[in-house]
């Protein structure tokens, strides 16, 4: 019985994400930005590299369209699938996480990189930050709609009946005012000299309310439709929609939040 609950967690949790990809559009495999000029591109390629890290039950290949991005944009860029696709405790994900930074740092040299981070996966990298002493490690996180204070998707699931999660680990911490969040958001939320960016949409199936995507003091949070209002981003649309990609590349450059509600 268990298992068949937590098979349906997961099913509904993975369509609902899935299901989001519809409104926006995917990066083609190999696209060519205008800002990609040849003095942005050297630049790129001497910054920090960049981690994307997957959410929950995000499989890497999710995260190639925006990978892609990147790299065209001339980032060295790596995709970290979190183990067993985020279903376990998330500490133990971070560590595993802090075991991955320095392998990308010491194959690249690099004495710090850059996280974009999206769903569960902001709260993995997070946990790294805070707990595991990643500050030194990091130069810039950027999360793309993570629960960092709950989501009531997750407390749906004991109302329909199915237990705490129904046994799912990831599920359970991610319910609003669980311990694990408490713990978490116990101080400070932006430690060490990080810079730290939150991206959200209005139409985030997956994160309700949308304003539990935040982190306070100092971070930059960008609501898309503040911007864009027209524009129309799901959950997973935020790793795919060309609008949020704008928002992140300039958050790796330091930049001004300036969207380009019409980028593809």
């Amino acid at each position: 019985m268990l298992l068949r609950k937590t098979a349906l967690v997961v099913s509904l949790v993975a369509t609902a994400l899935f299901a989001s990809a519809g409104t926006a559009t995917a990066a083609p495999a190999d696209p060519t930005p205008a800002s990609a000029t040849p003095e942005a591109f050297a630049a790129a390629a001497a910054a920090n590299p960049v981690i994307v890290v997957g959410g929950l039950s995000g499989i890497a290949v999710v995260y190639e369209p925006m990978a892609a991005r990147l790299r065209a944009d001339g980032y060295r860029t790596f995709i970290y699938q979190l183990p067993g696709l985020g279903l376990g405790d998330i500490p133990t994900s971070a560590r595993a996480f802090a075991t991955y930074v320095d392998q990308v740092r010491a194959s690249t040299g690099a004495a710090t990189v850059d996280v974009v981070a999206h769903s569960e996966g902001g709260l993995v990298s997070r946990y790294y930050l805070k707990r595991l002493g990643g500050t030194a490690a990091i130069g810039r996180y950027v999360s793309l709609g993570t629960p960092h204070y709950g989501t009531y998707v997750a407390n749906i699931v004991a109302f329909l009946g199915l237990g705490s999660c129904a046994g799912v680990v990831a599920c359970q911490q991610m319910t609003i005012g669980s311990a694990f969040l408490a713990d978490l958001n116990a101080g400070d939320d932006t430690p060490g000299a990080v810079r730290y960016t939150t991206i959200r949409t209005l139409q985030d199936e997956l994160v309700r309310p949308t304003g539990n995507a935040v982190v306070n003091d100092g971070a930059t949070n960008v609501l898309i439709q503040t911007y864009c209002p027209l524009r129309v981003v799901g959950h997973l649309g935020l790793v795919l929609d060309g609008t949020a990609y704008t928002i992140v590349r300039g958050a790796l450059v330091d930049g001004p939040v300036r969207p380009n509600c019409l980028a593809l």
